[in-house]
């Protein structure tokens, strides 16, 4: 089974410049919890409601700050016609619940998370990302 058969495809951009309160709104808007972040065509991070918390809120920030001010600009991600054995694996190794997707021309197409596993009946693979993400980081 490849990504492209479980990923999410209705996924927004955020951009850098945007301020945070705009991103949770988005977020809450769309009921996620993460957003990848766009500029010039590529991608160029994400923001988590983590990020939001953590780096924001937790260290005195506003409603106001950027995006990029917050965000995670080392992007991990996957292709589209990747394998879900590889995708999950990578997930567990890199610790992370959810990946954004992009085509072979660098153009996100979709998201994928350990929702869209468990959703999508790929609980195996699910199962595997999940332990991994779970192991105390070092």
């Amino acid at each position: 089974m490849k990504i492209s058969d479980v990923m999410s495809k209705d996924v927004r951009l955020t951009s850098p410049d945007e301020s945070i309160r705009e991103a949770a709104r988005m977020m809450a808007e769309q009921d996620v919890g993460a957003l990848p972040v766009g500029e010039n065509d590529r991608l160029v991070g994400v923001i988590t409601d983590r990020d939001i918390a953590i780096r924001a809120i937790a260290h005195g920030r506003g409603p106001d700050a950027k995006v990029r001010d917050v965000m995670s600009p080392d992007v991990k991600y996957c292709f589209d016609d990747e394998d879900l054995s590889e995708v999950s694996q990578n997930m567990a190794d890199i610790q992370v619940r959810r990946l954004p997707v992009l085509n072979h021309d660098k153009r996100l197409v979709g998201i994928v998370s350990l929702g869209d596993l468990a959703a999508k009946r790929a609980l195996p693979h699910a199962s595997r990302a999940l332990h991994g993400i779970s192991q105390p980081s070092h």
